[in-house]
């Protein structure tokens, strides 16, 4: 499943989704490059918070709307364009009006590349039909 948004731009793809897990893979290519020919760490951070908000969401499902309220990601390691990253979401606590999830970004090694925490908080609305519908019936 592909990504919409900023997360599709970037090539972000699902390959895993619920509410107790969300993972992420994508290929580097010229887009998440700074200047100096490695990974942007706005990459990372947008990857972390994409893997976050969809296990967060999936988990509330139509009880409302997650939003992120901080992004805090640490850059471990360089990774060069055609390098394939996996990001995978975990929720660290998951209560009535908050969520906090951790990030780990690997390598094809299975190297760790940047590791990360998003806090999410949850708001009044309900996700669209076409991200409950992706859920099923968990």
């Amino acid at each position: 499943m592909s990504e919409t948004g900023l997360g599709g731009a970037l090539g972000f793809r699902f390959v895993e989704l619920s509410g107790d897990r969300a993972t992420i893979e994508w290929t580097v290519g010229a887009q998440h490059l700074q200047p100096f020919g490695i990974v942007h760490g706005g990459v990372h951070c947008a990857a972390h918070e994409s893997a976050a908000s969809m296990g967060a969401q999936a988990w509330l499902r139509d009880r409302g709307l997650v939003v992120g309220v901080n992004n805090n990601t640490d850059f471990l390691r360089q990774a060069r364009e055609g390098e394939t990253l996996r990001t995978v979401a975990t929720p660290i606590h998951r209560g009535r009006t908050t969520q906090l999830w951790e990030m780990n970004t690997t390598n094809a090694e299975g190297k760790l590349v940047a590791r990360g925490q998003v806090r999410l908080a949850h708001i009044p609305g309900t996700p669209p039909e076409e991200f409950l519908a992706l859920l099923g019936a968990e």
